[in-house]
């Protein structure tokens, strides 16, 4: 077997997630299926992540195995350039691959990589532009405040407070690098933050809590306590999904 990996990008708009739901449409299995249909044979690909419902990715990464001349179904190594063009020619148009390439046998697209990071944006006035792909906020919200908070999260590796209950994690600990609040125009604002990994809806949860301490809901202490009662029902709300995209993954 030869491993793969492929970058790729889509709008999760129309997709339950990118794991495969078993009644539901999945970036995944929509993958999956354009692969195996190229390739003439039963592919399974896995990602680097799981992106929730409606969550958005500039970059993912998966990767597949794909048989050699060695093994019993004979094939040589994959032209990625011409499998790369044949995917976008048949994936629908939401989805769009960078690059296939072929990578050593120990390198995983989850378990391999190293850091994560994700953007969240938000805007303060109506725009019918953005609504897509942004979530509107009302009132007065203090952002400098936010980016207090947003700070001390580096402080911390315990995360239960901002995860979904019952997952099948084994730990909940992760290793926040970067996590700040920036004005990219008048009432536009992204919110990004790095980490080794990242629990299932930590990052809306992390997001909706900061938020509550932008309209004075919170503390900049309060933020402290959320995150030290260990507890998903002392921190916020969880944001909606279509204004989150994961955007980078190293390895």
């Amino acid at each position: 077997m030869m491993r793969y990996f492929i970058t790729l990008s889509y709008d999760g708009s129309a997709y339950h997630g990118w794991q495969i739901q078993p009644n539901g449409t999945s970036v995944q299995k929509t993958l999956q299926q354009a692969l195996s249909t190229l390739l003439r044979t039963s592919i399974e690909v896995v990602g680097a992540g799981r992106t929730d419902a409606g969550v958005h990715a500039t970059m993912m990464v998966a990767h597949f195995d794909f048989p050699t001349s060695e093994d019993e179904v004979c094939a040589v190594p994959l032209d990625c350039a011409q499998l790369t063009y044949k995917l976008n020619k048949i994936l629908p148009p939401d989805i769009a691959v960078q690059q296939v390439r072929p990578v050593a046998d120990d390198m995983h697209a989850r378990f391999s990589a190293t850091l994560r990071t994700y953007h969240y944006f938000v805007h303060l006035r109506k725009n019918p532009f953005r609504r897509r792909y942004s979530w509107q906020l009302y009132g007065d919200i203090d952002f400098q405040r936010m980016n207090e908070a947003a700070s001390t999260l580096l402080e911390y590796r315990d995360f239960t407070s901002f995860s979904k209950v019952n997952t099948d994690t084994k730990t909940n600990e992760c290793i926040i690098t970067e996590a700040h609040w920036d004005e990219l125009e008048p009432g536009v604002w992204r919110f990004t933050i790095s980490a080794n990994r990242f629990l299932r809806n930590m990052v809306r949860a992390i997001v909706g809590t900061l938020i509550e301490v932008g309209r004075g809901k919170l503390s900049i202490e309060d933020f402290r306590q959320v995150i030290e009662q260990k507890d998903r029902c002392s921190a916020g709300e969880s944001v909606p999904g279509n204004a989150l995209f994961l955007v980078d993954i190293k390895y």
